[in-house]
């Protein structure tokens, strides 16, 4: 009976697969790849060092996504999500269109990684109820996204177009939309 090798690129490239051709070192790691054979794939070209920590498996097709992907592992952090504005562009509720990636971490979360400059990193305890899934990235779901948006400024139109659009759907629930209708208008002074 022959037995299946499954080599180290094999392991990274499962776990590269659902995360849109990302593996992190700590993922690597916890898959029993040993830190000497990252780099060495690294240096062959069999992996691609695309930030502090992450590698890009290249086997794995790139996406239009990769880059949302790419911003939750890059934080290092488990609880990472997409999240404010960005959450509200990738629901498709509104025309809002960030300048940069808005991601959440827990609020003791400190980082201190090279590549900030691309995102807008925000600290918040988020439940489960708080979070989605969206193209197998972790994500805040649509009221908490608005939410956050009334929370930090957004303008007023596109909030109100995200509360509408999402409305007419099962992302929001009328109770919800109501809570945060309520809450835009006292932000807006017109409660």
């Amino acid at each position: 009976m022959l037995k299946e090798v499954v080599t180290y690129l094999d392991r990274l490239r499962e776990i590269a697969i659902d995360q849109h051709g990302f593996v992190t070192l700590a993922q690597a790691l916890d898959a029993g790849v040993p830190q000497p054979q990252i780099a060495q794939m690294a240096a062959r070209g069999r992996l691609e060092r695309v930030a502090h920590g992450v590698y890009r498996v290249p086997q794995v097709p790139e996406t239009e996504y990769d880059q949302y992907a790419l911003a939750v592992l890059w934080s290092g952090a488990p609880e990472a999500c997409l999240s404010h504005d960005t959450a509200l562009m990738a629901w498709d509720i509104t025309d809002i269109n960030p300048d940069r990636t808005h991601i959440t971490v827990a609020k003791g979360r400190r980082l201190r990684r090279a590549g900030g400059s691309l995102y807008v990193i925000h600290h918040e305890n988020l439940s489960s109820a708080d979070l989605a899934w969206w193209q197998g990235i972790r994500v805040t779901n649509v009221p908490t996204a608005i939410r956050q948006c009334i929370e930090t400024d957004v303008p007023t139109y596109l909030i109100r177009q995200a509360l509408e659009r999402a409305g007419r759907t099962s992302l929001l629930r009328e109770a919800d939309k109501q809570r945060l209708t309520e809450h835009l208008e006292v932000r807006d002074g017109n409660h």
